[in-house]
């Protein structure tokens, strides 16, 4: 092996960069995708399978690595079975993120005023409400009935409508570009029982709809009089309207931020910077292993002579040489946790006699791993001096 081999970051091209740059891209995203999904603990014990079939691998136990590689034959049906809900989310967004080019906000500062003075009323008075603030998401496809209204928002507006004897008050509002769009909308309703085991239907239904897309839901419990905010597949009640005004401005500055200045840029950079840096370090590593670790390359061990079928009243006196160089070739990745103790060499020496002897070695004398290729070793002779062994009960002369 090459010195080229062994550091392939000092050969390393302009193309091969970008290409490292891109995948931390996507690693980047992907964890931020899982981050904020009910898929985590999904990818979590996919990555344990792995750490033990790289384990079993290492070990060299056949048969259950033969289990996991029958596992991993129908992985890309499962992942596509398991997933199939994010899938959908991920292609959507790809489909928004390359046909938008300016994205327009949602709702501006004087929406979120009106939505901060209305929903903090309907608190005082105990009135229910669920508010919908559309992202950059489609939602469509998630939400079932309502009336549509396209109607400008106004506090007088969204009072009446979660007034309640107003036939659309259980349903939700949403809202996008300053405009209500939609009311008395139905919303899915969330299977997280550990954050809705102890509110009610309207709190399901935001978080529900939370999980599933990036909107912001504001709910007004009705039992309680507070108000609760659902995003990213959390539940959280606020603390007064200050806050509430906060969580919807923080949202509008994440989801429709404005043009980036430099100090901004430099601020995106150290934004989640532990998140990033581990994505770089997953890109190298995949680069490491795919790239330079689909290269075949041939490794040169030297391998101690061991021997096979000695007599039991003979003992072995020297081995000259008692080292033999083989050279294998095989992918660079084979060799990353490879153990060299798995190479052996072994000479027969059933007919072997008192004094030096020349034994001829084989290719069936040389035993390694299937995963390597011989391309030779020498010297194919050694030789082997022998002696009586001394007998552990001498014999009694009195």
């Amino acid at each position: 092996m090459n010195s080229d081999t062994l550091m392939p970051f000092a050969t390393i091209t302009i193309g091969e960069i970008v290409d490292v740059l891109l995948v931390a891209i996507l690693v980047y995203t992907a964890i931020a995708w899982l981050r904020r999904t009910r898929a985590a603990f999904v990818v979590r014990g996919i990555l344990i399978l792995g750490a033990a079939y790289m384990l079993v691998r290492y070990l060299d136990l056949q048969m259950t690595a033969w289990i996991f590689q029958a596992f991993f034959a129908v992985f890309v049906v499962m992942i596509v079975v398991i997933f199939q809900e994010e899938l959908r989310q991920m292609f959507e967004r790809i489909a928004v993120w390359s046909f938008t080019r300016q994205p327009v906000p949602t709702a501006t500062s004087a929406t979120a005023d009106v939505l901060v003075r209305t929903l903090a009323d309907l608190a005082r008075d105990h009135i229910g409400a669920l508010v919908v603030i559309a992202g950059k998401d489609p939602i469509d496809r998630h939400i079932t009935g309502g009336i549509a209204l396209n109607g400008r928002l106004s506090v007088p507006l969204l009072r009446s409508i979660f007034d309640t004897h107003s036939p659309g008050h259980d349903g939700a509002a949403l809202i996008e570009q300053d405009q209500l769009t939609r009311f008395a909308a139905h919303l899915p309703l969330s299977k997280d029982l550990a954050q809705t085991a102890y509110v009610g239907t309207r709190h399901s239904a935001a978080l529900g709809l939370a999980e599933l897309c990036d909107a912001l839901c504001l709910v007004v419990s009705e039992e309680r009089g507070s108000i609760s905010v659902a995003r990213n597949g959390r539940l959280r009640q606020l603390d007064g309207s200050q806050e509430l005004g906060a969580a919807i401005q923080a949202f509008l500055n994440e989801r429709f931020p404005a043009k980036a200045s430099g100090s901004l840029r430099l601020g995106l950079l150290r934004e989640n910077w532990l998140t990033k840096a581990v994505s770089v370090c997953l890109a190298i590593a995949l680069w490491y292993l795919f790239v330079p670790g689909s290269k075949l390359v041939q490794v040169n061990y030297k391998v101690p002579v061991t021997v096979e079928n000695l007599p039991a009243n003979l003992q072995i006196e020297a081995i000259d040489p008692p080292l033999v160089s083989a050279t294998f070739s095989a992918p660079l990745r084979t060799f990353y946790l490879f153990d060299r103790k798995k190479i052996r060499i072994s000479a027969d020496v059933a007919m072997a006699e008192l004094g030096r002897r020349t034994f001829t070695l084989s290719d069936k004398d040389l035993h390694f791993p299937k995963e390597l290729t011989l391309q030779e070793f020498s010297p194919t002779s050694v030789r082997i001096s022998v002696k009586v062994a001394p007998q552990a009960n001498p014999p009694n002369r009195g």
